[in-house]
């Protein structure tokens, strides 16, 4: 798999030699932490949300959702997906697609074959939804009459989410990313997108799409540090129902890096598939 959550990681490499002795440390704090664990006031206190690094144990605030000069809450800034195990097996995580017997099929050649075939692997857009859970930071950026997502990585691509009241096109043209209008719903912003070429993945496992996905995603910011995006899959050529499932993004420490998937991608050497 092709995961430039790595490469992020090597770009910081001038830590690794603090490793050893964080280890030791950590061991220290893991001796405290287990004595504390049966004080469960220390963990509330904790738990109380009031600043930085508190409340959910991730380092991101929670303090009240910002607001714009219209009442809305403000969704915009730099976020990391925290979505890693949707990206790469969704059923996993207990999410039950009503799949079309030939979307199980395809999907079971896909796990069984070790994801050969995986578009993301390749440098091409994750498609929507996979772009909330691929492992790259996104900014989302808000003017009137239209949102935008930039993402770092995914093929370092972009969304444009139009919210100036228009309608979806009578015959979008089938794109990676398909088609987004975008409006609220009391607090929740909604994205509704159509218009998919039917050549991405859900997830790495293999979850399969066709040119009549339909995504829903609604996006509530839960506190000045979270959001909530609740994806609905709608796509009647490979799944029997509409499905869901949900991400839970955290604000980012820092600012979005240029990540060029093309280069010196190391996976297409290694994506040979199951040995016969």
């Amino acid at each position: 798999m092709h995961f430039p959550l790595f490469i992020r990681a090597q770009r910081n490499c001038v830590l690794c030699a603090r490793l050893l002795a964080l280890c030791a440390i950590s061991l220290s704090i893991a001796a405290t932490v287990y004595a504390q664990a049966a004080n469960p006031e220390a963990f509330g206190r904790q738990g109380q949300g009031r600043g930085p690094g508190r409340g959910r144990g991730d380092g991101a605030p929670t303090g009240p959702a910002p607001r714009n000069a219209d009442g809305k809450p403000d969704i915009q800034g730099a976020w990391n997906p925290n979505a890693i195990q949707q990206n790469v097996d969704m059923v996993a995580t207990g999410v039950k697609p009503p799949f079309q017997a030939w979307a199980e099929k395809a999907y079971n050649d896909h796990k069984s074959n070790i994801s050969k075939d995986d578009p993301e692997a390749r440098c091409l857009p994750p498609g929507v939804p996979r772009m909330s859970t691929t492992p790259y930071p996104f900014r989302i950026v808000q003017v009137p009459g239209l949102t935008l997502i930039v993402y770092e990585g995914g093929a370092h691509v972009w969304r444009q989410i139009f919210t100036d009241g228009r309608k979806h096109s009578d015959d979008p043209n089938p794109t990676w990313l398909g088609e987004s209008t975008g409006s609220w719903d009391g607090d929740t912003f909604v994205i509704d997108t159509i218009g998919f070429n039917g050549k991405s993945w859900i997830d790495e496992s293999g979850l399969p799409t066709t040119d009549k996905l339909h995504v829903t995603e609604r996006i509530r910011r839960v506190d000045a540090g979270h959001l909530e995006i609740e994806h609905t899959v709608d796509d009647p050529g490979a799944y029997t129902a509409p499905w869901k499932f949900t991400t839970h993004p955290t604000q980012l420490k820092g600012e979005l890096m240029e990540y060029i998937c093309q280069e010196n991608n190391r996976d297409l050497e290694h994506l040979v598939g199951a040995s016969k």
